[in-house]
């Protein structure tokens, strides 16, 4: 279990670097680190990775990711 929460964690950091252009790669990004989050703190993952895709594609809005 250790071992794929360090896997998940890696990869979305590749992610979260490489989604900085336009929403859809937030909405990715966002996700992704919301999975990792949900599963590292025993929350549903499905919830989380939703709200980190909602806050990955409006984040640009919001004045965090310009």
């Amino acid at each position: 279990m250790s071992k794929s929460i360090k896997l998940i964690a890696a990869l979305s950091a590749v992610v979260f670097v490489a989604a900085c252009d336009n929403d859809v790669e937030r909405a990715l990004g966002g996700a992704a680190a919301g999975a990792v989050i949900g599963e590292a703190t025993g929350n549903d993952v499905g919830t989380s990775a939703a709200a980190g895709a909602l806050a990955g594609v409006f984040c640009d809005d919001a004045g965090v990711c310009n």
